[in-house]
C-alpha cells in the first residue's frame, strides 16, 4: 500500500468515537516525537512552521515552506499532509507538482485571503483545478473559514448559525469539485452534529491540547479526523520557557 493509499485509508472511521487524531509537526525533531509516540500521520501546520522559521502566521515565503515540509517528509516514514495556507498564488499544475516534490500525500486549502472570504464558487472553480492536476495523488483537505470570519450585528448564537449554514454551502460546493475533506475551522462544538448532517464525507475538526472535549468526544460529534493547528507548537514553547525559567 502507498502512503497516500495509507492516508486514504486512515479516513475510513471504524467508530464514531474513534476519529483519526493527526499532530501537527512543526519541524524534523517534532515530527519523529509523534512518530515516535505510535501516531500513523501527521498534518503540519502553517503557522506552526512559520513560527520555527521566524515569521508571523501567513508570512511564510513558498520556497521556505516547501522546503520545511520536504524535511519533515524525509525525517518519518508514515504519510504527511501539508498545511499550505491558500496556496501562495502558485497555479494549481505547479503548487500540485511542488507538493509532490514534498513527498508529501495531502495538503490543506484555506478559503479566505487578507481576512476576507473568498468567493465560494470561484474557490470551488480553483480546488477543482488543483484536484485534476492532482488526480488521485493528493488527499486535499478544504478548509472553511466562515466561522473564524464570523461578525456583523447579529448575536453570537445568531452568528455561529449562519456561519453553520454557510459552511455547509460551501463544503457542498467544495466537495463536488474533488475535496476529499472539509475543515469548519472554528467550528463550535455544540454545531458539529448539524454540520455533520449536512456535510457529506469526512470533517477534520480542531482539537485542543489543554482542555475541552477528547478526540474521542469530538467524534461522538461527528468529527472524522482532529488537528490542533499550532497548538502542539505553542504548548512546546511554553514549556521551554518554563525550563529555562530555572537555568539561571
Amino acid at each position: 500500500m502507498t502512503k497516500i493509499e495509507a492516508f486514504r485509508a486512515l479516513h475510513r472511521r471504524k467508530a464514531p468515537g474513534d476519529p483519526l487524531v493527526l499532530p501537527g509537526p512543526w519541524d524534523a525533531a517534532s515530527a519523529r516525537v509523534f512518530v515516535e509516540a505510535g501516531f500513523p500521520a501527521l498534518a503540519t501546520p502553517s503557522a506552526g512552521v512559520a513560527a520555527s522559521l521566524g515569521y508571523e502566521d501567513g508570512q511564510t515565503p513558498a520556497d521556505e515552506m516547501f522546503a520545511a515540509v520536504a524535511r519533515i517528509v524525509r525525517a518519518v516514514d508514515v504519510p504527511v499532509s501539508a498545511d499550505i495556507e491558500g496556496g501562495y498564488g502558485i497555479a494549481p499544475k505547479e503548487l500540485v507538482d511542488r507538493l509532490l516534490e514534498t513527498g508529501a500525500v495531502g495538503c490543506n486549502l484555506e478559503d479566505s485571503e487578507d481576512g476576507t472570504l473568498k468567493d465560494p464558487r470561484a474557490h470551488a472553480d480553483w480546488l477543482a483545478e488543483v484536484r485534476h492536476a492532482a488526480a488521485d495523488r493528493l488527499f486535499v483537505n478544504a478548509r472553511i473559514d466562515t466561522f473564524i470570519r464570523a461578525h456583523g450585528g447579529a448575536g453570537p448564537k445568531q452568528a455561529m448559525e449562519q456561519a453553520a449554514e454557510r459552511a455547509i454551502e460551501r463544503a457542498a460546493l467544495y466537495v463536488a469539485a474533488g475535496a476529499d475533506c472539509v475543515y469548519p475551522i472554528g467550528a463550535p462544538t455544540d454545531v458539529l452534529p448539524l454540520l455533520r448532517s449536512g456535510i457529506q464525507g469526512p470533517i477534520n475538526v480542531h482539537g485542543t491540547v489543554t482542555g475541552g472535549p477528547s478526540p474521542a468526544e469530538l467524534g461522538e460529534l461527528g468529527a472524522t479526523r482532529i488537528t490542533f493547528g499550532p497548538g502542539l507548537q505553542r504548548r512546546a514553547a511554553e514549556a521551554l520557557r518554563e525550563i529555562t525559567a530555572h537555568l539561571g
